[in-house]
């Protein structure tokens, strides 16, 4: 019911910063809490933040906290994360996710997915 397409990944030093786009179609983005995961060659999905419906409740990985900052425009229906700081090790597929459940802290929960976009970051 939603599409997501995602935008922003390039090539940065470390230390610079990136913004990530992850536009939705439809009407009923206002509907989706959303979430922002990511996943290294060889390596497992991994959780790096979310926000609920309205924006009010937001969660961060340990390893990202302080340095990315997820937001959302209803408006626009387009979810967002600011990558600050970045490192080496952040150098991954960003991928974002949609989920109509109440509950968003766990990758089971999340419906949509959107293809992603790369993110590298060398030293």
């Amino acid at each position: 019911q939603v599409q997501l397409v995602e935008s922003g990944g390039g090539w940065v030093q470390a230390g610079g910063s990136l913004r990530l786009s992850c536009a939705a179609s439809g009407r009923t983005f206002s509907s989706y809490a959303m979430g922002w995961f990511r996943q290294a060659p060889g390596k497992e999905r991994e959780f790096v933040a979310a926000i609920s419906r309205s924006g009010s409740t937001i969660y961060y990985a340990d390893s990202v906290k302080g340095r990315f900052t997820i937001s959302r425009d209803n408006s626009k229906n387009t979810v967002y994360l600011q990558l600050n700081s970045l490192k080496p090790e952040d150098t991954a597929t960003y991928r974002c996710a949609a989920t109509a459940s109440v509950r968003f802290g766990l990758i089971s929960q999340y419906d949509y997915w959107g293809q992603g976009t790369q993110v590298t970051v060398s030293s």
